[in-house]
């Protein structure tokens, strides 16, 4: 099947957008914001730390709530870190990957959410010769111009990149895509020192045949679209 419409990269991800100056994190989705006087909860789509990002006096970018019933009328997307835009929707990822991929692998099927074996992958592709699972992960950790993942520990991620390596001894092809949510990253590397797991299994991956790729993102207020590829570095070297 083709990409949805509502991939089409050239689209507003966020509608109703506005900015609010954030104060604290109540809950691992809930954060509480200050907007013209006004003090009220806004959801975070991210369970990473953020602690980098999420500080008190932080300038943040709200959208409205897809559903306007929802206890949370707003959702937290982006922060700004002095000037630079970070995009911490955690949807926001496949919603930039899957029309990029796309334009990558022209005249492919494009299916979201694709199963193998026990996993679900974020995407499979689809053509003569090519049967492609992939594994999307929206990066926000930038330090000193290196995009880091995770920026919490991540049992879920080892086991994905355990499906991909077993897409690949299947005879399929197999790509951990990460997706950098800002345009300020020079190259991207596993966060050995937060998730050494992580790290060990997208090692053993990339050895297995995976393709490991990351990518920068150009942010805005309004949402987010791939602008290349950045290095990437395994146990110090350059893949």
């Amino acid at each position: 099947m083709p990409c949805p419409r509502w991939y089409d990269g050239r689209m507003k991800m966020y509608q109703q957008v506005s900015r609010a100056v954030f104060l604290e994190r109540r809950s691992r989705f809930t954060a509480l914001v200050e907007q013209e006087g006004r003090v009220f909860e806004a959801h975070i789509n991210n369970t990473g730390r953020l602690k980098e990002l999420l500080l008190p006096g932080a300038r943040v970018v709200l959208s409205g709530a897809a559903r306007p019933a929802r206890q949370t009328a707003h959702d937290l997307v982006a922060v700004y870190r002095g000037e630079e835009l970070v995009n911490v929707d955690s949807l926001a990822p496949n919603r930039a990957a899957l029309p990029w991929l796309a334009e990558q692998y022209p005249g492919a099927r494009v299916r979201p959410e694709a199963r193998f074996l026990d996993s679900w992958l974020d995407a499979h592709l689809a053509m003569e010769g090519l049967s492609l699972y992939v594994e999307v992960k929206g990066c926000t950790l930038v330090l000193d111009g290196l995009a880091l993942f995770p920026d919490a520990p991540t049992q879920r991620g080892a086991r994905h990149l355990r499906a991909l390596a077993a897409a690949v001894a299947a005879g399929h092809r197999a790509l951990a895509l990460f997706v950098v949510q800002t345009e300020k990253a020079r190259a991207f590397a596993p966060h050995s020192a937060m998730d050494p797991a992580f790290a060990e299994a997208l090692a053993r991956a990339a050895e297995k045949g995976v393709m490991v790729r990351a990518v920068s993102c150009a942010v805005t207020e309004t949402g987010i679209r791939i602008l290349g590829r950045l290095p990437v570095i395994l146990r110090g070297n350059q893949v």
